[in-house]
């Protein structure tokens, strides 16, 4: 019985070893961070963030009385804002095949966050060419809270995931200086 017992405990140390050994967690670990990649989600992180002020601006519009040459000014600003993100979000793709693991999935993320950005951004476009005067309506105000929410969700992302990577790297800084081993 305490052989048949010890056998087992070898097999599942065995067992607990190679996970380890294979694990694609550690696998990704080891796989350096994209100077490019970080560089360019810093900057995405800028515009976000610029873009989210915007939105949340915009829709502060809707608990006053400004006009619809205001509302025209600021959405068409968080436009550009939306454009200088796709065209980082197109950099990031570019460079995805040298970025590590967080980094891909940092990349990877930022896509349907600006596809929905665009669809309620030409919405509220269209509503404001078409109804210039109906700036209070339920489904306008809609619109620009469902921007904004999206903008900060997009900002706290991809400010998150730079935060992510400076602290990956600090932590790989101290274990360098002060010699930690890897494992």
């Amino acid at each position: 019985m305490k052989h048949q017992s010890t056998v087992w405990m070898t097999v599942a140390a065995f067992i607990v070893a190679a996970l380890t050994m294979f694990s694609p967690a550690i696998k990704a670990a080891d796989v350096p961070d994209s100077e490019q990649a970080s560089k360019l989600l810093s900057e995405a992180k800028t515009i976000a963030f610029q873009l989210k002020e915007d939105a949340e601006t915009m829709e502060s519009f809707t608990r006053s009385n400004a006009g619809w040459e205001s509302h025209a000014t600021a959405i068409m600003q968080i436009k550009e804002h939306v454009n200088a993100l796709e065209r980082q979000a197109g950099k990031l793709k570019d460079a995805k095949n040298t970025a590590s693991p967080w980094q891909k999935t940092a990349i990877d993320r930022i896509t349907p966050f600006l596809d929905e950005l665009e669809g309620y951004t030409s919405a509220v476009i269209e509503h404001i060419n078409k109804h210039p005067k109906l700036l209070t309506t339920p489904e306008y105000k809609d619109y620009l809270e469902a921007n904004a929410d999206n903008a900060g969700d997009l900002a706290a992302m991809i400010g998150d995931f730079v935060d992510y990577g400076r602290t990956k790297q600090r932590f790989q800084s101290l274990t360098d200086k002060l010699e930690v081993p890897a494992r």
